[in-house]
């Protein structure tokens, strides 16, 4: 009981039906006696007197006395305040707490009558995230509404740990996202993070640490925590590590005290160049706004609470006068108020003395008359969130007094019941809160607590003249139907640089298209190299981290940015190859041609006749055949030219071939008569035979021809195997045993035909036909004995030129073999074209 009389706390009342309870910070500081153990301790003293703090507690009454005045909330029931200092100190606040949870604090008089102070239904409060969660973690326990204006932690969306807690302001864990979506939106994916050795700043690194890997928003260059009080030695090595660092951006989640200390070291140091990102803590600290540090914070960007408008606020604050005697609900707070506004101090009782130096007030000093950071209601921001959460809580009490009996949320259908209200009936209420404040924000509560959130996003402006300014240059908020917003009004932004423009600020340029990234061994996920894709691979847009394929028919263009069709590639009529062999296979078919108009116009010479015209004619016509069956090789392949290719090849060649080992049989049948008996062997090769020999002959080829179509056709087919940025049409065979049958079968009757000829090359010289078809059957062996390794071994269209040179070839060997040296004595040496000459009985040349 002693010590409960010693520890006393600052605090301000005012009674009422129901009585809401709040914590604010009224002084910066507060000293502990020393322990002697001798003696009872003595209560701490606080001191530093804090006029915003002061500020958000007259907001609170100001809001209670707002609804008290209003006749449609709250009608019959009169709201009261308890209003405690928490002096900065988690003991002093968490003892403040408890009492008026539990109405233990010392008795106050009101009216000349003695009445205890009653228990509170629901707490305003606190201002600090660490003294939100030891405050929390006991109320949470008996359900007890905690509705803070300024903690951020994002540990407290716990709704396991801090069931009864709510909060007017953002979590941390947005305004890590807020600041995140800047970092992206500038491009800015390399930087530095400074947090403060508390809850607040831990579980802020811990934020930025999940959601920059989530996001992609990109990576943090260092986290270094900043030490409490002074300590010079760390702050030098935290600003030596910030100028070698190729971050220029550095994030600050701390408070001001944190940054006066820091800034005293950056400018120490003069470190300029560097982008400052502010969290809500410091982001409006009037101590940082100064011509001496803006060099160095000017063009700061950073996260400010959401700044609103309250009407009759300031006229409320300004009707605030001290009372000697503490005869007012303020206590000493308003004299402290005044000492601080007006610089006096007013007379200690009982002697009257005042300290050395300092003017004596009197207690009717006009506030109007001086300038002071308390009546300017321009900013309102922490205030803002003090005048909802006090709102919150009045409509939650509202709408369970609107709760009709046996129609209530609780067991048996029952209501909240004013004379025996249980707290945790009012969070009941207070998750449903849904209300609209007269500056037009929406309020209302998520299943963990967090009101829907908004940020003003702020720039400090560092003026010509050397004043300071911040500006507000958009917001980012939430909302249930659009998600996160972020609205940025660029051109307002002030950019502490000589260019004017947002700084660069990466571990790693980005990597254009036609690369990929590939991260750097060691380092963070920001700092990579560009490799270059593939061939057949692409990527098209920035900072691709792989690279896709292309399609089957599609190849990378050179720059390795988007996919381009393949080049086609065949034996074309385009392209000189193809129209060198075409031209040579027309002029091989003219030169038959030709040769067969000057065999016909000179039919009845000897020479003619001695060389079996019809063969003849019949060779001739089939030499043609092959030389424009040639052409079909020529040209995009199609599943008709497929087909009649080689079967014109092999029925055209076999045809050609017949005719010269049906002659081959005729010049031996014919020597062979004119021995003496051997006149019988003629009759089996007249002419009737001999047609009908290559008929039979032809026809063997025709049927393999046929079978080879019917069983498995020669397709088209597009071959990717080659060339890999190229697309080769060509003739698949099909049967690799039918292609062989038909070369065989040409090449039987070629051998046949050459065997036959090289028995009958000694032959008389009036037989001399035998010495040519040894010859052109020679060429015609020899040609296609070297395609066939040639052929295996050519890809693509130089195939199809070495069966169109092989054809070409062994045509034009047979035509100018067996018809060159006709054609000569025809043309050129008539006087040999003559019978007396054939049989040789003419003069020897």
């Amino acid at each position: 009981a002693a010590l409960q009389e010693q520890f006393h706390l600052n605090g301000m009342h005012k009674a009422g039906d129901v009585v809401l309870g709040g914590l604010f910070q009224i002084h910066f500081f507060s000293t502990y006696p020393g322990l002697s153990y001798t003696s009872e301790p003595q209560q701490p003293t606080c001191h530093g007197f804090d006029v915003l703090g002061f500020r958000q507690a007259q907001t609170m009454a100001f809001a209670i006395d707002e609804i008290n005045r209003n006749s449609h909330l709250l009608p019959n029931v009169t709201l009261g305040y308890s209003l405690y200092d928490n002096c900065l100190q988690l003991g002093i606040g968490f003892r403040a707490a408890l009492t008026l949870t539990s109405g233990q604090e010392e008795q106050v008089t009101l009216h000349e009558t003695c009445v205890g102070t009653p228990p509170v239904l629901g707490i305003v409060g606190d201002s600090s995230s660490t003294r939100s969660i030891a405050i929390s973690t006991v109320l949470g326990l008996y359900r007890v509404p905690m509705v803070s204006y300024f903690a951020t932690c994002s540990c407290l969306s716990d709704r396991q740990k801090f069931p009864s807690f709510f909060r007017t302001i953002p979590s941390d864990a947005f305004q890590v996202r807020a600041m995140i979506q800047i970092l992206k939106y500038f491009g800015w994916t390399w930087a530095g993070l400074l947090i403060s050795d508390d809850d607040y700043g831990l579980y802020a690194a811990r934020s930025f640490q999940t959601d920059l890997g989530t996001s992609g928003g990109g990576c943090l260059a260092y986290t270094e925590i900043l030490p409490w009080g002074d300590n010079p030695a760390e702050f030098r090595r935290i600003v030596d590590l910030m100028k070698i660092s190729t971050a220029r951006v550095v994030i600050v989640f701390a408070h001001e005290s944190h940054m006066i200390d820091l800034m005293k070291e950056v400018v120490r140091q003069n470190v300029t160049g560097l982008q400052w990102m502010a969290s809500e803590a410091w982001i409006s600290a009037a101590v940082l706004q100064t011509p001496h540090l803006m060099p160095y914070l000017g063009g700061t960007l950073g996260i400010a609470i959401r700044r609103g408008e309250i009407p009759g606020l300031r006229k409320f604050m300004s009707q605030i006068y001290p009372d000697l005697h503490h005869n007012n609900s303020y206590g000493n707070n308003v004299v402290r108020f005044w000492e601080y506004t007006f610089k006096c101090r007013f007379a200690p009782p009982p002697a009257g003395l005042m300290e050395a130096g300092g003017a004596l007030c009197t207690g009717h000093e006009d506030l109007g008359n001086v300038e002071s950071e308390f009546l300017d209601i321009s900013n309102l921001r922490s205030e803002y969130n003090v005048y909802k959460a006090v709102y919150a809580l009045a409509y939650a009490l509202d709408k369970m007094m609107q709760c009709e009996p046996g129609r209530g949320p609780f067991s048996e259908n029952s209501c909240g019941n004013l004379q025996r209200l249980e707290p945790w009936q009012l969070v009941y209420y207070l998750e449903k809160v849904n209300f609209t404040t007269p500056f037009g924000d929406q309020v209302s509560f998520d299943e963990n607590g967090d009101v829907l959130p908004i940020y003003d996003i702020m720039n400090w402006l560092w003026l010509p003249d050397g004043r300071t300014k911040v500006q507000n240059v958009g917001e980012v908020k939430k909302s249930a139907l659009k998600g996160e917003e972020l609205t940025l009004d660029e051109d307002k932004i002030f950019w502490n640089f000589e260019s004017k423009e947002p700084p660069r600020s990466v571990c790693s340029e980005s990597c254009p298209p036609g690369t990929r990234m590939a991260r750097k061994k060691g380092e963070r996920e920001c700092c990579f190299d560009c490799i270059p894709c593939s061939d057949g691979k692409i990527s098209n847009k920035t900072d691709s981290m792989e690279c896709t394929s292309c399609q089957e028919d599609f190849w990378s263009n050179p720059q390795r940015d988007h996919c381009v069709p393949k080049k086609t590639e065949f034996l074309s009529y385009h392209e000189p190859l193809g129209i060198c062999l075409a031209t040579i296979s027309l002029l091989g078919a003219f030169m038959c041609a030709l040769v067969l108009c000057i065999f016909i116009y000179h039919r009845q010479t000897p020479i003619v006749r001695a060389n079996n015209s019809e063969l003849s004619f019949q060779l001739l016509l089939s030499l043609k055949l092959c030389f424009l069956c040639s052409l079909l090789f020529i040209g995009r392949p199609k599943l008709w030219t497929c087909q009649l290719r080689h079967a014109a090849f092999g029925i055209s060649f076999v045809l050609c071939v017949s005719c010269i080992l049906v002659k081959t049989m005729v010049v031996l049948a014919v020597f062979k008569a004119s021995k003496p008996g051997g006149e019988a062997s003629l009759k089996w090769f007249g002419a009737v035979q001999q047609r009908g020999t290559v008929l039979v002959l032809t026809s063997v080829q025709a049927a393999i021809c046929t079978a080879w179509l019917v069983s498995s056709s020669p397709a088209p087919h597009k071959n990717t195997q080659y060339h890999n940025d190229k697309i080769v049409y060509e003739c698949v065979v099909g049967s690799t045993i039918g292609f062989a049958v038909l070369l065989g079968y040409i090449g039987l009757l070629a051998s046949l035909s050459f065997l036959l000829a090289f028995l009958a090359r000694n032959l008389p010289d009036s037989f001399n036909e035998a010495k040519l078809i040894t010859f052109s059957m020679l060429i015609f062996c020899a040609v296609w004995v070297a395609f066939v390794p040639a052929y295996i071994s050519s890809p693509g269209k130089y195939a199809d030129a070495v069966e169109v040179f092989a054809i070409l070839a062994s045509s034009f060997g047979l035509l100018l073999a067996l018809f060159g040296p006709k054609c000569y004595i025809i043309l050129l040496r008539p006087e040999k074209n003559t019978k007396k000459a054939i049989m040789g009985r003419g003069t020897e040349s």
